[in-house]
């Protein structure tokens, strides 16, 4: 290994929690894994790689592209497109096989098109809104909606989905609660009419953790698949109401490597802007990673981890360079390892950490690593 950083992805992790999600919804439901954000940082290809080969049924993604590169690496399984597909791309998304969400008229009508043309069936997924006002289509049109689809035959309704909006954040799950009852409403719509959605799906990683009555004929875990919790309130509300034994293992760990090692004499400045003065003779590891890279600029309080100790960053983070203080870790010396995110030793910095410094959750620590990061699979 010769990179000056890069992510190792735990494929025992993957697999594990593959098969935590896969005994709590039984064979008979789909396992969708979403892999969208770069497999929420952990690497696209090489996440569905594992998924799929552990067991996962279908992969969502948020876009084409995501699509178009996963059967380019030979993935053969079904994708299913959450986001928006313009018109313009429609053809393409037949022709990769794909399934994707569909809320407005001209994508009905662009998809029938695009079928005909293609010779193969379009497959579209009604997104309903049941209360969190994104992307979907009110309650009271789904019938109509539905039957738009129906009146053409070079496409098909396979399913009806919907989206939490508040199902994370609190132990308070009343709006859940409200969001599933207007699901449930609107399948029921369907069915009255004659119409036929065979795959109803909302569950994401909390839902399918927390409500085995959302699981309908397929789930949709995202963050969780990875080893994180999708927050405290999560963790929390299933420790209340159910035995600990789903056990989820974190996959993700960002390194990098010491570029130069300095000594800085008393009183000097450390970084942009003097922000950082040395109150005593500081030894200095130069670290090559920084806000470009999704190291946060903002990052309070922030260290990491050196021969299984705790280095803190002193001064500014840089665009592309960090520095930590080693005066402590004698034995540190250039190209040594360093652990950004992730276990060394007996410490261990983990996602949850990270996001706290930075100000903001886990979901975004991971994502924000940048892409031309390697991802690197290891056991």
């Amino acid at each position: 290994m010769n990179e000056l950083t890069w992510v190792e992805i735990s494929r025992s992790s993957l697999e594990n929690n593959i098969r935590q999600f896969r005994r709590i919804i039984g064979q008979d439901t789909l396992l969708c894994a979403c892999v969208k954000a770069n497999a929420y940082g952990h690497g696209l290809i090489e996440s569905a790689t594992v998924f799929t080969g552990a067991g996962a049924d279908w992969l969502s993604v948020n876009a084409l592209y995501e699509a178009r590169l996963l059967r380019q690496a030979g993935i053969t399984c079904p994708l299913y497109i959450l986001g928006h597909v313009p018109d313009a791309d429609i053809r393409e998304a037949i022709d990769l096989d794909c399934r994707f969400v569909v809320y407005n008229e001209g994508s009905i009508e662009a998809a029938a098109k695009a079928a005909r043309e293609a010779g193969k069936t379009a497959r579209l997924h009604i997104k309903v809104e049941t209360g969190t006002n994104r992307q979907g289509i009110d309650m009271q049109d789904v019938t109509g909606f539905a039957g738009k689809i129906q009146a053409h035959s070079s496409i098909e309704l396979e399913g009806i989905c919907t989206h939490f909006a508040n199902i994370e954040d609190t132990t308070d799950h009343t709006y859940a609660e409200l969001q599933i009852e207007r699901f449930t409403e609107a399948t029921a719509k369907l069915e009255q009419a004659g119409i036929d959605a065979p795959i109803k799906h909302c569950a994401n990683s909390a839902a399918t953790i927390l409500f085995p009555g959302t699981h309908f004929q397929m789930v949709r875990p995202g963050i969780s698949l990875y080893g994180m919790w999708p927050s405290n309130e999560t963790y929390v509300s299933y420790i209340k109401e159910r035995k600990n034994n789903f056990t989820l293992l974190p996959a993700f760990t960002w390194k990098a490597r010491i570029a130069q090692v300095k000594t800085v004499p008393t009183g000097e400045y450390i970084g942009y802007g003097c922000t950082y003065k040395t109150g005593h003779e500081t030894r200095l590891a130069v670290i090559p990673v920084g806000y470009y890279d999704g190291y946060d600029r903002c990052l309070s309080g922030a260290y990491v981890l050196i021969n299984g100790k705790r280095a803190s960053i002193r001064g500014r983070v840089c665009m592309n360079i960090i520095m930590a203080e080693i005066t402590d870790i004698p034995e540190a010396q250039v190209e040594h390892e360093v652990v950004l995110m992730g276990r060394s030793g007996d410490e261990v910095i983990p996602a949850e950490q990270f996001a706290q410094w930075a100000g903001t959750i886990n979901y975004e620590v991971t994502t924000r690593v940048n892409d031309r990061i390697p991802r690197i699979t290891v056991e």
